[in-house]
């Protein structure tokens, strides 16, 4: 199926930043004529791998090889005579400027008199051609569609002579038959010989383009696999570090993407909520005092679900009712005076400020919703302050220490008593324990039940499905931006939800399983 030769091969590479190893040791290949997705979880190296691979970024360790010969990138310009281009996320074009002139940006073709346009038109043509695009090389590049200017990247970096192309999140913002077009395209380029990178959340474009993927996991390689001899389940098992036990039986509860109610009274409900391109419409309602966990993989829309439910991100379908009244969560703000609190999984950006002293990270959510010319007084603020820090455990215990100065476990309890200071009815968290220690993560679980005992009703995003299994009432499951399917938390275990994310609410539904949703 493949060239007996990779025409890419690291191995060993490491790469460190300031005394931290974002890659370590890793080994990855890539042949002429594939297409080969790299797959893992945030923070598992993806991107580190790209910029060693385009020199964007030294390696410490180990060693690159380019059809055969070793060689050292100091810079981009160095992978790109070797014939690496990389068509990133963010796309570097110009909208302004013609397609042709997009295309051949670097490349133009020279007369007597300047650049002959006639000549570089012909050669973009050309590059348009060989991908099968029927688009006029003269047109503004900013009068087409996002697709179709990610298809105009691609023929640039073919002009350029591509034989290895990186495509970073490609199909991020394209709806399906956007996606359908691009795949397309990347098997045109395999057949012509080019080796093709494929990085995607989207498990399901990896198993439909990919002829080969490597998995990455906490800045290692945890294997390389033909994608037709590994199932989803196991994919995501290794991507995630949770073990499988095989797939399990039959799903009791389904029914896309409405949520059945739970025992306790529903206050919040969802009706249809989502945003075109991004959420499917769902339903989901909240019961008082219920804790409901979302699980899914990175890029599946699981963040952008409870935004959409904090205020943090408008919807452009549905509606939310509150206690039966319907309610517009416009801001943050106004989430926050329906009894709605979130906490971001970004607790650097859009949590805690650094040079704010806990009291006042503590106080700054109460104080803007008292307003700041009604300023708290000083006994009441100390003793909210203290019954908080005391509560939670907030270490060091002075109020007057900088939150930049905490541990991630105690800036995040930080984060924690702010919202709590406003007493909300629906506390959203996202990842509220990632990145902390295991004895600050247990304080929070343990918190986080009190909480729900108490009447208050948590929404909580996790990575880690023990967490969620331990804690939830029910679990909705999101996958490739839908929310596929809620479970109730009856003896629900791990396995399951690895089979939901990896195959969708079918999963186990029979013996050929396996075989079919490859």
């Amino acid at each position: 199926m493949f060239a007996d030769e990779p025409v890419v091969q690291m191995q060993g590479v490491s790469v460190d930043f300031g005394g931290v190893r974002a890659l370590d040791s890793v080994s990855f290949r890539m042949f002429p004529g594939e297409i080969h997705s790299l797959i893992g979880e945030n923070g598992a190296g993806k991107s580190t791998l790209i910029k060693a691979l385009t020199g964007v970024q030294s390696i410490s360790a180990g060693t690159i090889r380019v059809r055969g010969e070793q060689t050292a990138f100091t810079s981009p310009a160095d992978a790109q005579r070797l014939g690496i281009q990389t068509v990133y996320q963010e796309m570097d074009l110009l909208p302004n400027l013609s397609v042709a002139e997009n295309i051949m940006l670097g490349r133009e073709r020279h007369g007597r008199f300047g650049i002959n346009w006639k000549l570089m038109e012909a050669d973009a043509e050309r590059a348009l051609d060989e991908l099968g695009l029927d688009l006029d090389p003269r047109s503004a590049l900013g009068t087409h569609s996002l697709a179709e200017q990610q298809l105009v990247a691609i023929a640039r970096a073919l002009a350029a002579r591509a034989k290895i192309l990186i495509l970073d999140e490609p199909t991020s913002s394209l709806d399906q038959n956007e996606v359908s077009e691009l795949f397309r395209v990347l098997h045109s380029l395999r057949e012509s010989g080019v080796a093709v990178l494929f990085i995607s959340h989207f498990l399901d474009q990896v198993y439909e383009v990919s002829d080969r993927l490597t998995i990455l996991r906490d800045g290692r390689s945890v294997g390389e696999f033909l994608t037709s001899d590994i199932l989803r389940i196991d994919v995501v098992s290794r991507m995630t570090g949770t073990r499988t036990r095989g797939l399990p039986s039959p799903l009791v509860a389904d029914g896309g993407a409405e949520l059945s109610a739970g025992a306790a009274r529903p206050f919040f409900r969802a009706h249809h909520v989502g945003v075109n391109g991004a959420i499917a419409p769902f339903d989901l309602q909240v019961g008082e005092g219920e804790v409901i966990g979302i699980a899914g993989l990175l890029g599946s829309g699981r963040s952008e679900l409870v935004r959409l439910l904090s205020g943090v991100e408008r919807s452009d379908s549905g509606e939310i009712e509150i206690d039966e009244k319907r309610v517009r969560l416009r801001s943050p703000a106004s989430a926050l005076s329906q009894g709605v609190a979130y906490s971001s999984d970004n607790r650097a950006v859009e949590g805690i400020i650094g040079d704010f002293s806990i009291a006042e990270n503590i106080l700054l959510a109460l104080q803007a919703e008292r307003g700041w010319l009604r300023r708290l007084p000083k006994q009441h603020r100390d003793e909210l302050v203290q019954s908080y820090m005391t509560a939670l455990d907030i270490r060091p215990a002075d109020p007057e220490a900088l939150v930049k100065t905490l541990s991630g476990g105690n800036q995040q309890k930080v984060l924690l008593a702010r919202w709590l200071a406003l007493a909300p009815r629906l506390l959203v968290l996202d990842e509220p324990t990632r990145g902390i220690d295991m004895a600050t993560k247990a304080e929070i679980q343990r918190l986080i039940a009190e909480l729900a005992a108490n009447g208050m009703s948590v929404i909580f995003i996790s990575a880690e499905f023990r967490e969620l299994v331990g804690l939830s009432d029910r679990i909705g499951v999101m996958r490739d931006g839908r929310l596929e399917v809620v479970l109730e938390n009856d003896d629900l275990s791990e396995d399951r939800l690895l089979a939901i994310i990896a195959y969708g609410s079918q999963a186990g539904a029979g013996d050929d399983a396996e075989s079919d949703e490859r």
